[in-house]
């Protein structure tokens, strides 16, 4: 013998279409698949988002005294303080004579203007509050507070991180309800 071994195969006929069953693990497969993806990609998201803000910890300026404060120093302040990668422009609105202090109010305005839209037809703007306590040393720093519009959050320059994503979610609902307006 020569220590080869001969193997008779012999072919049988089989159907090869997938059963019901078969199909519906197929299906569940595929949603399990893409729910698996989607929380990897949420994952990821928030993994970014966290090295973003340990990179971009919450900004902090030495905000100006009682003695040092005037509605222009206020205004250049909270131009240091926000976002200078986006056009915007502060505005000082106006002072508010309260029974113990004094209450000096700014508008800032965001756009995101692009080659294509130079003149974006939608802002976000954040009113800043500056409070100038009337019986309060003047070497005493101000108080400062902001809120986005159509938002009743009061947030604390120190205490909160002043968020692009804000500005952003603002933008974007306001095209949105702009594109859903017909002319």
């Amino acid at each position: 013998m020569d220590g080869t071994k001969n193997v008779n195969i012999q072919k049988m006929d089989v159907d090869q279409s997938p059963t019901s069953q078969e199909t519906d693990k197929e299906e569940d497969n595929v949603d399990v698949n893409e729910l698996a993806l989607e929380i990897v990609k949420s994952a990821i998201r928030a993994a970014v988002q966290s090295l973003e803000e340990a990179e971009k910890p919450t900004k902090s300026i030495k905000w100006i005294t009682h003695g040092e404060f005037t509605a222009e120093r206020g205004r250049q302040q909270i131009e240091e303080f926000v976002l200078d990668r986006w056009v915007h422009y502060t505005q000082f609105i106006e002072r508010e004579d309260r029974i113990h202090s004094y209450h000096y109010i700014y508008c800032v305005r965001w756009s995101i203007p692009t080659a294509k839209r130079p003149m974006p037809p939608v802002t976000a703007s954040a009113f800043f509050t500056i409070k100038i306590t009337k019986n309060k040393p003047p070497d005493m720093p101000i108080e400062i507070s902001y809120i986005f519009e159509g938002l009743s959050l009061i947030h604390r320059p120190g205490m909160t991180r002043f968020r692009e994503k804000w500005l952003r979610d603002i933008i974007e609902a306001k095209n949105i309800l702009m594109e859903s307006i017909p002319f």
